[in-house]
C-alpha cells in the first residue's frame, strides 16, 4: 500500500515524528545535506552569474538512492527539514532529487516536534521558500569564493594546509586585536579606602570613601591613602544623607541561540548538540520520544500566545496569582532579527525539569532546566528591592554605602535561589571597569541624618587597573553577536575552525592567538582590509538578510563583493611577502654558520631556520614569552644539559638539548601567565595501597597530585581526605577536581557511591538537626559561613576567614 513520504534530516527526528503520523506515513532521514559544492574545485561559475555547480556528497549517494526508492511509490512527498535557511536549502536539494513533473513536493515547517505542531503543519503544507534558499546559497558561495581563493594564496606564501574564511578570519582578527590591547595595556595603581562603621543597631557595615569637599576623589598611591587615613582617623563619622527608593528588576527574555550559548557552562558546540537532542526527542516511559524544547536556532524572543497562556497558568498554580502580571510580558526585538521562529522554550508545561530528570543525562537536564527556568521567569512580575544610599561625612571627606533589601522576589522564585542569594545576584555594585564602585551591603541598620557612627576599622586596599580579558567561548560568541558577524548557528563552527587550524590556543578556558594566527591575520589585514573589517562583514550579513526578505537578489549581492575582492586578490599575489621561500627576518644569528636566522612556518608551527639554506640546514624552535622557562635555561634532571622548547604533533614541550643521547622530555602546561614547564615527578617512599609500588608526585593540568608510579598498569590516585564520613555508605569524603579544575567533594567509593558536595565538609554536627557534618561556604558578600548540608535545615553561622 502506498504511503506518504516525510523526509527529515536526522534519524532521531524521524523516530519522534513517525510516532505522531501513524501507518499512512513513512518518515525517513536524509542525514543532513545530500548535495554540496565539489571539494576538488571552486564549483562556482563566476562568468555565468555565479551559478553553483552542486554534486552529490560522496557519503550520501547510498542515502539518495534509498530516498529515491522510497519516493517512487509515495502518494505525497513532504520535506520537513529544519525551519531555517540551512533546512530550507536541504529541502530544496531534496526536492530536486526526489521531485519531478508528476510529483509535487510539499514543505512542512514547525517550531517544535509535538503531535499538535506536526499535525497542524500537515494541514497547512507550503512550498520551498526560494528567497531563503537564495540567501543560504549566497552565504555558501561567498564563503567558497573567499575560502578557495584566499587559502591557496596562503599555501603559496606561507605553508600548505592553512585556511582563510570570510567569517573565520574576522573572528580571528577579534582575538588578535584583543591580544594586542592586552600587550599594550599599562596597569595603573589606585586605592580604595573603607571604614567599618556601626550604628546604634546592628549590623556593622563598610562605607567607601567617595568625595573630598564635595568633589569626587581618586586615591592614586599609598602616600595619598595615608593622608586620607590620618585626616579621618580621629574624625567624627556623621550621617549626612539617607535616600531610599524602590527598584524593580525585570526578568530576562527567553533564550535565543546566542544567549543560550553564552549562559551554558559547556563549549558552544556541545551546547548545540545537547539542545538538538532535546529538540528532536527524548524517550519518556509510556510516551516514546518527546521533543522537549522548540527549535534551538533562533534570534527571536517572540513566544506564541498559547505558550504564554500555559506559562501564566503554570506560574499561578506553582507560585500564586501574585506572581502573574496583568498583561503578558513582551520583549523588544533587535534590528535584523529573523523572526521566523519563537524563542527557545519548553514545548509543554507538563514536562517539568524534575519530572523528566530521570530520563535525561546530566548535561541534558542542566540545559533543559536553564531553558525552563528562563522561560517561566520571563512571564513573571519584576523583583522589587528597597535600595538605600547613605552618605557619611568625616572631616572634609564623604563616604558612601548602598544597601539593598529584597521586598518581593517575583521572577527570581522561578530560579529556586534563597532570597539573600537573589539579592546578591542583582544588587551588583555600580562602577567602571577599574573597580571604582560604591560599597554595597545587604540590609543596613536604621539611620537618620545627624546620626553619629562608631568607627571600628579603617582599611586601605591597593588596586591596579586590569587589561581587558581574553575571550572565552561565551564572550567571543557575545562579541560576534554584538558585531553582527555570522549567525548563531555558525558560531560553533567558527570557533572550531580557529582551534583546528591552530590559529588560537586555549589557556585556562580563554583564547590566545598563536604566532601562526597572528601572522595570518597580519598578512590578510594588509591586503584584504575590507574582508577583515567588522563593519564590512556586518553589512554583508545584512545583505543576506535582504535576499531572504526579497529586498536584494543573489547575483548582484555576490557581484558587488567579488568585484573588489578579485582586484585585491591579484594585488596580494604580488605584494604579500613569500614567507615560504624567504621567511621573515629575525634578530637571531645561526649558531653554526653565523648567518641571519629567518622565521618560517612548518607542520608544527613557526620556527627559526638559517637563511643560508640549503648550505646550512640549522633550525631552532622559535622562543616565545609564553613558553615559561626563565632567562636561565632549565637543566635536564638526567644529564644536566639545558632543556629547550620543541614542538611536536601534540604541541610544545621541553626536551633535553642533548638529544638523541638524552631523551628526557617534560610537558608544558597552560597557566594564567601562559605555558609553564611541568615539575619533574618526585618519587615518594610511601607505597601504593593497591599494588605496593612507590607513589609519585606528578604535575597535571590542575596542579600537583599523587599517584602510583606504575601507571598505566595501576591507576591509583591519592585523594585528599576531609575526615568526614559519607552519609550514604560510610566511605571517606575526599577532595576531587572537576573537568574544569574546580574543587568538589565526593565519596571515595565512587562510582559505587555518587554522593557529592560543592562546599567543603567539616567534622562538626549541626546544632539544630544533628546532621553529622556542616559545610563551609565562602562568598564575597558574607565571607566564611558554616551551614548544615541538609537542604531542609536552615542552620547557618558566620565565621572569620582563617589567616593565610
Amino acid at each position: 500500500m502506498a504511503k506518504s513520504l516525510v523526509v527529515v534530516e536526522s534519524p532521531a527526528k524521524a523516530k519522534t515524528i513517525n510516532k505522531y503520523l501513524g501507518k499512512d506515513f513513512k518518515v525517513v532521514a536524509s542525514m543532513g545535506h545530500i548535495r554540496d559544492l565539489p571539494k576538488s574545485k571552486l564549483g562556482v561559475d563566476v562568468d555565468e552569474g555565479f551559478a553553483p555547480a552542486y554534486e552529490a556528497i560522496p557519503g550520501r549517494k547510498k542515502v539518495i538512492k534509498e530516498l529515491r526508492a522510497a519516493a517512487k511509490n509515495a502518494t505525497d512527498i513532504y520535506v520537513a527539514t529544519d525551519p531555517d535557511r540551512e533546512g530550507e536549502a536541504i529541502g530544496w536539494h531534496l526536492a530536486s532529487e526526489l521531485g519531478g513533473k508528476k510529483k509535487k513536493i510539499h514543505r512542512l515547517t514547525f517550531n517544535e516536534i509535538t503531535k499538535k505542531a506536526i499535525l497542524e503543519a500537515l494541514e497547512h503544507p507550503g512550498d520551498i521558500d526560494q528567497q531563503m534558499v537564495d540567501a543560504q546559497q549566497a552565504r555558501r558561495v561567498l564563503d567558497r569564493l573567499v575560502g578557495y581563493k584566499l587559502s591557496p594564496l596562503l599555501w603559496d606564501k606561507v605553508r600548505r594546509g592553512l585556511s582563510a574564511g570570510r567569517v573565520q578570519s574576522v573572528a580571528l582578527r577579534l582575538v588578535c586585536d584583543r591580544e594586542e590591547e592586552i600587550s599594550r595595556f599599562k596597569s595603573e595603581e589606585y586605592w580604595h579606602i573603607f571604614a567599618r562603621l556601626a550604628a546604634d543597631q546592628p549590623p556593622e557595615f563598610d562605607a567607601k570613601l567617595t568625595k573630598k569637599d564635595g568633589e569626587t576623589i581618586a586615591v592614586g598611591n599609598e602616600a595619598e591613602s595615608k593622608v586620607v587615613l590620618d585626616a579621618v582617623a580621629d574624625a567624627s563619622f556623621v550621617v549626612s544623607k539617607v535616600a531610599t527608593k524602590e527598584r524593580k528588576k525585570s526578568a530576562a527574555p527567553p533564550f535565543i541561540t546566542s544567549k543560550l550559548q553564552q549562559a551554558s557552562k559547556m563549549p558552544v558546540k556541545r551546547t548545540m548538540m545537547i539542545a538538538q537532542q532535546l529538540y528532536e526527542g527524548i524517550e519518556l516511559p509510556g510516551e516514546g520520544a518527546v521533543g522537549l524544547i522548540t527549535y534551538m536556532r533562533t534570534d527571536s524572543t517572540r513566544v506564541s500566545a498559547e505558550a504564554i497562556d500555559d506559562a501564566r497558568n503554570h506560574i499561578a498554580s506553582t507560585f500564586g496569582d501574585d506572581f502573574v502580571p496583568k498583561k503578558p510580558n513582551t520583549f523588544r526585538t533587535k534590528k535584523n532579527t529573523q523572526d521566523a521562529h519563537e524563542a527557545i522554550r519548553p514545548t509543554s508545561m507538563q514536562y517539568g525539569p524534575e519530572t523528566v530528570k530521570p530520563h535525561l543525562s546530566r548535561e541534558q537536564y542542566t540545559l533543559y532546566r536553564m531553558i525552563w527556568n528562563r522561560f517561566v521567569a520571563s512571564q513573571m512580575l519584576p523583583a522589587r528591592f528597597d535600595d538605600t544610599t547613605v552618605d557619611i561625612d568625616a572631616a572634609a571627606y564623604t563616604l558612601r554605602v548602598k544597601g539593598s533589601v529584597l521586598k518581593f522576589n517575583g521572577w527570581m522564585a522561578a530560579h529556586g535561589l534563597a532570597a539573600e542569594e537573589k539579592a546578591d545576584e542583582v544588587a551588583s555594585p555600580t562602577g567602571d571597569a577599574n573597580g571604582q564602585d560604591d560599597a554595597v551591603s545587604g540590609a543596613l541598620p536604621a539611620m537618620q541624618p545627624g546620626d553619629r557612627l562608631e568607627l571600628k576599622q579603617l582599611r586601605p586596599e591597593q588596586k591596579f587597573t586590569q587589561p581587558p580579558p581574553r575571550f572565552s567561548e561565551a564572550t567571543l560568541v557575545k562579541e560576534l553577536e554584538e558585531n553582527g558577524i555570522g549567525r548563531p548557528s555558525t558560531y560553533a563552527a567558527i570557533i572550531g575552525v580557529l582551534q583546528a587550524r591552530e590559529y588560537v590556543e586555549k589557556i585556562e578556558g580563554r583564547f590566545k592567538p598563536t604566532r601562526l594566527g597572528s601572522l595570518v591575520t597580519d598578512l590578510l589585514a594588509k591586503s584584504f582590509d575590507d574582508i577583515l573589517a567588522v563593519e564590512y562583514t556586518r553589512d554583508l550579513e545584512e545583505s543576506l538578510d535582504k535576499i531572504e526578505g526579497g529586498d536584494a537578489d543573489y547575483r548582484s549581492t555576490i557581484e558587488n563583493f567579488y568585484g573588489k575582492f578579485s582586484v585585491d586578490l591579484t594585488q596580494a599575489a604580488k605584494s604579500m611577502p613569500n614567507i615560504k621561500a624567504e621567511g621573515l627576518p629575525s634578530e637571531e644569528v645561526c649558531d653554526k654558520c653565523k648567518s641571519p636566522m629567518v622565521v618560517k612556518v612548518g607542520r608544527f608551527g613557526m620556527f627559526l631556520a638559517c637563511s643560508s639554506y640549503p648550505d646550512c640546514q640549522n633550525t631552532r624552535e622559535l622562543e616565545t614569552a609564553d613558553t615559561g622557562p626563565d632567562e636561565e635555561a632549565e637543566a635536564c634532571e638526567n644529564c644536566g644539559k639545558p632543556m629547550v622548547v620543541k614542538r611536536g604533533r601534540f604541541g610544545q614541550f621541553l626536551a633535553c638539548s642533548g638529544y638523541p643521547d638524552c631523551k628526557t622530555t617534560r610537558k608544558l602546561i597552560a597557566t594564567k601567565e601562559g605555558l609553564a614547564a611541568a615539575k619533574p615527578d618526585q618519587m615518594l617512599d610511601e607505597k601504593c595501597p593497591r599494588c605496593e609500588s612507590n607513589l609519585v608526585i606528578k604535575h597535571g593540568r590542575f596542579g600537583e597530585f599523587t599517584a602510583c608510579s606504575s601507571y598505566p598498569k595501576c591507576r591509583y590516585v591519592k585523594l585528599k581526605p576531609t575526615g568526614v564520613a559519607c552519609p550514604k555508605d560510610g566511605g571517606d569524603i575526599v577532595e576531587r577536581k572537576s573537568r574544569r579544575g574546580r574543587a568538589f567533594y565526593g565519596c571515595s567509593n565512587y562510582p559505587d557511591c555518587d554522593f557529592t558536595l560543592w562546599n567543603k565538609p567539616l567534622i562538626e554536627p549541626c546544632p539544630e538537626c544533628k546532621a553529622p557534618f556542616l559545610v563551609e561556604k565562602v562568598t564575597k558578600r558574607h565571607g566564611r559561613q558554616l551551614l548544615c548540608h541538609k537542604e531542609e535545615c536552615d542552620y547557618v553561622r558566620s565565621e572569620e576567614l582563617a589567616a593565610v
